[in-house]
C-alpha cells in the first residue's frame, strides 16, 4: 500500500530564507508513518493500552534533494518495504508536483514499553499491513 498525506508548509516550518528547516522533514514523516498505519487499520494507541506495544524509531538514513519553501503544499509518500521480526522498513519522501525534495528509509522497532525489549510485530498488526 502507498499512502499520500499532503502537507501544507508553514512560515513556522521555514528558517529566515523560508526555506523548510532540516528537521522538520522528520516531524512530516513521522506524521506519514501515523498515518500510513491508521490508513491500514493499525491502531496504535489500542497496541499501547492492550499490549503495552509501541513503533519507536532504529533508524533513519535521509537525502536532503531539493528545499521545500514557505506556503508550498507537499506529499510524505510512505511505502512499507519489508516486517522481518520485530522491524518494519519504509520509504518515505517528501514530494512537490512528482517530484522528490527529500528521501528517507527509516526503520521502525515494535517494542514492549515495561521491558523496554523488542518484540515481535503482532500478527493483526502484519495482517492489516498485508504481510499476515
Amino acid at each position: 500500500m502507498t499512502h499520500r498525506l499532503p502537507i501544507r508548509i508553514y512560515y513556522e516550518d521555514t528558517d529566515l530564507g523560508q526555506v523548510v528547516y532540516y528537521a522538520n522533514y522528520l516531524k512530516f514523516i513521522e506524521r506519514g508513518r501515523s498515518e500510513y498505519l491508521r490508513a491500514a487499520g493499525v491502531d496504535q494507541a489500542r497496541m499501547l493500552a492492550d499490549h503495552n506495544l509501541a513503533f519507536v524509531v532504529r533508524r533513519v538514513e535521509a537525502d536532503y534533494l531539493r528545499p521545500a519553501r514557505f506556503d508550498d503544499l507537499v506529499e510524505v509518500v510512505t511505502v512499507l518495504d519489508a516486517i522481518a521480526g520485530s522491524r518494519l522498513t519504509l520509504t518515505q519522501t517528501v514530494e512537490r508536483g512528482g517530484q522528490t525534495l527529500f528521501s528517507a528509509r527509516v526503520t521502525l522497532v515494535c517494542v514492549d514499553l515495561a521491558a523496554m525489549r523488542a518484540h515481535r510485530v503482532p500478527g493483526p498488526v502484519r495482517a492489516a499491513l498485508g504481510t499476515g
